[in-house]
């Protein structure tokens, strides 16, 4: 999985007051890649949430039950 720069890109200038701030390229890829860690590891969290109470799917539950912890360890 992959999030586009674009993707990333928009995200952060619309979370920048200055509008004139230039976002370096390198910047947008670390991003992007910390966006993707973050995004496997509470869906492989979620996955082992769902496997221990015998489900066979992942729920919007299971990933509520993760997410404290997940935000927590970033």
């Amino acid at each position: 999985m992959q999030f586009s720069e674009k993707l990333i890109e928009e995200f952060l200038r619309s979370n920048l007051d200055d509008k004139k701030v230039r976002i370096n390229g390198d910047a947008i890829k670390m991003v992007a890649e910390i966006a993707r860690l973050i995004v496997t590891e509470g869906a492989t969290r979620a996955a082992h949430q769902a496997k221990t109470e015998g489900a066979d799917t992942v729920t919007l539950q299971h990933m509520e039950k993760i997410l404290a912890q997940l935000l927590l360890d970033l």
